[in-house]
């Protein structure tokens, strides 16, 4: 049985001592041994907390509401009065969690920031599948912050489906179990009603359906690069027109919820255009083998497409080793952290085995063959309903793991995971100490405008600074669940470009020139020296 409620609320609201474990290609620090909840889904906020949540239909977590609160609903069979919490805030810099108290079920949701920095979170199950719901970081008492519920907000049930941010600071919301169409939050007006999107029938596999919290990236030009099953288009979600049809990813294996690969949209820079890893997955037919006691091995491939070629073609590399229920993190450098996940089986519940505890980097400039390197190896799986996001100082945080309807911890191969963990990449190794730049301009929390030019000060330790190998990079803060981190994206705004002032050095950039870009809201910008990054800072896109 779970510890009495009221001794973990008192635990979990209290720093706790970090146990560190050491190695050469990165760190891992367990941060909390339980935050009363599995990471099912999680943000980072630019008040640099993250909001983490689950799902309310399995019954009591094990961490209490605050003030004797409680959640009553007649219709939820498993608990009608729940006086737990399904959702918290986890503060970084104090290593603290405070509980939070969500009222529908969130269950495989979606979201994505607004402008304001406010998370815009939708759908989920049940009670849940058309809701909206708003949590806006506080300026100043965090207590006061909570969760914010309409609902009904949506015209359609939205169950797996996937949320973008959009150049005018609109949400797109696409797909979802049986809905294979498209709405925006808020309705641009108020007729509005959902539009179809036929792709996603056409890559519905029968029973299995593989095109579940499809990957969906705002590419340059302001389409959207939407991949699901095995293929993907170019969007133009204002006419609702196929701008493209890519070829299928070679081997033609499902890549999408329940197979359950992963993808990110690679860094912008000016001389490059815009290309997509698509990477790890179960193989066809894995979920029925799954289903019927059988373990399939997972994929070990990405494949690397140019999305604005006119003749684009999927070039395909072969990772260290299987993965299924990946997560992918774009990291400050540039580099892409592959991280949880299992070796056999497919997403859903008690369908997976063999967890892979070994992260992996993945370097996009560096040449083929060389462009993965293994990481140090977590002792905790992460296999299906884990999450990980990167913080502003650099640090992936990690959490999540529950293969079960319910929360099981004893007598399964892969007890419910309540556990937090940091892992520190290569580069935030003490032996770099002397190479890493500090900001001292702007300030954090900085408006922008579109096609400003930007001076960014900063300073480096040893007072040596390679000119060449400075840059200032911009990363959007995703919300990640199910191996998808939406809206996810990276900038590089400019390299070398360096002048020096006694102790102090400039870099002059320039901001992205539109929203197409950059949709508006808040970022992380970071100074990058040698691959070495800074610690982030917050800029607001206007």
């Amino acid at each position: 049985m779970p510890p009495p409620l009221i001794i973990l609320l008192f635990f979990l609201l209290f720093p706790h001592e970090r146990a560190l474990t050491h190695a050469a290609n990165g760190e891992w620090e367990l941060l909390q041994p339980s935050i009363g909840i599995s990471a099912m889904h999680m943000q980072l906020l630019f008040s640099d907390r993250a909001l983490i949540f689950d799902r309310t239909d399995f019954g009591p977590s094990n961490i209490s509401l605050p003030s004797g609160r409680c959640r009553r609903d007649p219709n939820d069979t498993a608990l009608p009065i729940d006086c737990t919490a399904h959702s918290v805030e986890y503060t970084p810099a104090s290593n603290s969690v405070r509980p939070l108290m969500l009222l529908t079920d969130t269950w495989c949701s979606s979201a994505a920031l607004l402008p304001n920095g406010t998370l815009l979170q939708t759908g989920g199950y049940n009670d849940g599948d058309r809701a909206a719901r708003l949590y806006s970081p506080c300026s100043g008492d965090a207590a006061s912050c909570d969760w914010q519920e309409i609902n009904p907000a949506l015209a359609k049930r939205r169950w797996y489906a996937t949320n973008h941010i959009l150049p005018d600071g609109g949400v797109i919301i696409v797909g979802g179990r049986r809905q294979f169409s498209y709405e925006f939050y808020p309705r641009r007006t108020t007729a509005e009603m959902p539009r179809s999107l036929p792709f996603l029938i056409q890559t519905n596999d029968p029973k299995v359906e593989n095109n579940l919290y499809p990957f969906v990236f705002l590419n340059v030009d302001g389409n959207l690069f939407i991949f699901a099953n095995n293929r993907a288009i170019l969007f133009d979600y204002v006419r609702g027109v196929v701008v493209k049809n890519y070829p299928t990813i070679p081997g033609g294996d499902p890549r999408n919820y329940p197979s359950s690969g992963s993808a990110v949209l690679l860094p912008l820079n000016s001389n490059s255009g815009a290309q997509v890893l698509v990477c790890g997955g179960a193989p066809t037919g894995a979920y029925v083998s799954a289903n019927n006691g059988k373990f399939v091995t997972a994929l070990d491939t990405c494949g690397r497409i140019r999305i604005d070629d006119q003749n684009p073609q999927w070039a395909m590399e072969t990772m260290p080793g299987p993965r299924v229920m990946g997560d992918m993190v774009l990291l400050p450098n540039g580099d892409v952290l592959i991280i949880n996940g299992a070796r056999s089986g497919t997403a859903g519940w008690e369908l997976s085995r063999d967890p892979v505890l070994t992260p992996v980097t993945y370097r996009p400039d560096n040449p083929v063959g060389s462009r993965f390197e293994v990481q140090s190896s977590s002792s905790t799986p992460r296999m299906y309903h884990s999450t990980a996001v990167l913080l502003r100082d650099g640090r992936v945080l990690v959490g999540g793991s529950n293969p079960h309807t319910y929360y099981n911890f004893t007598g399964v191969l892969f007890p419910t995971d309540l556990t937090l963990e940091a892992f520190s990449p290569s580069y935030l190794n003490s032996s770099y100490a002397s190479m890493r730049p500090q900001i001292i301009s702007p300030v954090s929390q900085s408006k922008v405008s579109y096609k400003q030019p930007l001076v960014v000060g900063f300073t480096v330790p040893s007072g040596q600074i390679d000119n060449g190998s400075v840059m200032v990079t911009m990363v959007a803060p995703p919300f990640a669940t199910h191996s998808f981190s939406m809206n996810q994206r990276l900038l590089v705004l400019g390299q070398g470009n360096v002048t020096v002032s006694g102790n102090s050095s400039q870099i002059r950039v320039v901001s992205p020139d539109s929203g197409n870009l950059a949709p508006p809201g808040y970022y992380l910008l970071f100074v990058v020296h040698r691959n070495i990054p800074s610690e982030g800072i917050w800029v607001q896109i206007n």
